[in-house]
C-alpha cells in the first residue's frame, strides 16, 4: 500500500504536542504510526495527511459509546479519502463513526467497513468471563483496568476472542492471552496484542 497511510486507533492512543502518541491515562510509550506515501509526494502533502489523521483519531476518540469491546482502525488514502474498519458492538457506534469525520473539510469521501457484531447472549457471556479473567482484581494485568478505557480491547465474535491493543511488553501479552484462552466457552483465541518498540 505504497499509495496510503494506515493508522490504527488502538483506543487509547493520542497525539501530544511532542508528535509522540502515548497512553492516554498512562506513561507508556507507543509506536509512531507508519507513513507510506505515493513516490514523489511533497512534504507538505505529507505533513497535511499527518494533520488530517490527528484529527481523525482525535474525533474518533471522542465518541461517547466507544467502549473495550469495540475496536476500530482507519485509513487516510493517496486521494484523501478515509476508510473505516474495525468491530463494533452496537450499530449506532458504527454510524457514529463516519458522522464524526463528516465535518472534516479535507476528507472529500468516507468508505464505512466497520463490521457490527451480531446480538448474541452467549458472547455477551463470553465478553463479561474474558474482561474478569484478563483484569482479575490485584493480579498482573489489573493496572490496565484502571485506566479510563483499557489499552485491551476483547472483540468476541460467535464464541471467537481477537485481544487488541497495545500492551507493556511481551509478556503482558501472553498473560492476557492465556487469561482468555482459559474461559470456559471459548472456541479461539487470536491475538493480536501489539508492543512498542524500543527506541
Amino acid at each position: 500500500m505504497n499509495s496510503q497511510m494506515k493508522f490504527i486507533l488502538a483506543l487509547l492512543l493520542i497525539s501530544v504536542p511532542t508528535g509522540l502518541n502515548v497512553f492516554a491515562a498512562s506513561s507508556l510509550q507507543s509506536e509512531q504510526p507508519k507513513l507510506n506515501v505515493a513516490t514523489g509526494a511533497s512534504k507538505t502533502s505529507n505533513q497535511m495527511s499527518m494533520l488530517v489523521a490527528d484529527e481523525v483519531r482525535h474525533r474518533l476518540l471522542l465518541l461517547s459509546n466507544y467502549g473495550i469491546f469495540d475496536w476500530i482502525e482507519f485509513e487516510i488514502n493517496a486521494d484523501r479519502s478515509a476508510t473505516l474498519r474495525g468491530q463494533v458492538t452496537r450499530p449506532t457506534l458504527k454510524t457514529d463513526a463516519e458522522n464524526a469525520l463528516r465535518n472534516i473539510e479535507s476528507i472529500p469521501r468516507i468508505e464505512n467497513q466497520i463490521e457490527v457484531l451480531p446480538i448474541s447472549t452467549g458472547d455477551d457471556q463470553i465478553r463479561i468471563a474474558v474482561y474478569r479473567s484478563i483484569f482479575r482484581y490485584e493480579g498482573p494485568l489489573f493496572r490496565y483496568a484502571t485506566q479510563s478505557i483499557p489499552p485491551i480491547h476483547i472483540i468476541v465474535n460467535n464464541g471467537r476472542v481477537t485481544l487488541k491493543g497495545v500492551v507493556a511488553d511481551e509478556k503482558d501479552s501472553q498473560l492476557a492471552f492465556m487469561a482468555a484462552n482459559g474461559v470456559s466457552g471459548v472456541f479461539e483465541v487470536k491475538n493480536e496484542l501489539r508492543v512498542p518498540k524500543k527506541a
